[in-house]
């Protein structure tokens, strides 16, 4: 997923994973767009500090599916 493709999808309520199901993109409330490790809380940008690329590969993000989120 592009950084656009992904930043459409969690405004849209979708539910985005990096890497795994335990990592999730968020948006907070100052509109900053995290990578939250849910076991500890723990985040990263979703992008670099200066804004020009994806703190991941753009192949390993994905929008899980109905199953995934009930978990």
């Amino acid at each position: 997923m592009t950084m656009q493709e992904i930043k459409q999808a969690v405004d849209a309520g979708n539910r985005v994973h990096w890497s795994n199901a335990g990592y999730v993109v968020t948006r907070d409330r100052l509109a900053q767009y995290l990578i939250t490790f849910k076991k500890n809380g723990s985040a990263i940008g979703l992008i670099n500090r200066d804004g020009t690329r994806l703190n991941g590969k753009q192949d390993e993000f994905f929008i899980a599916d109905s199953a995934e989120v009930l978990q």
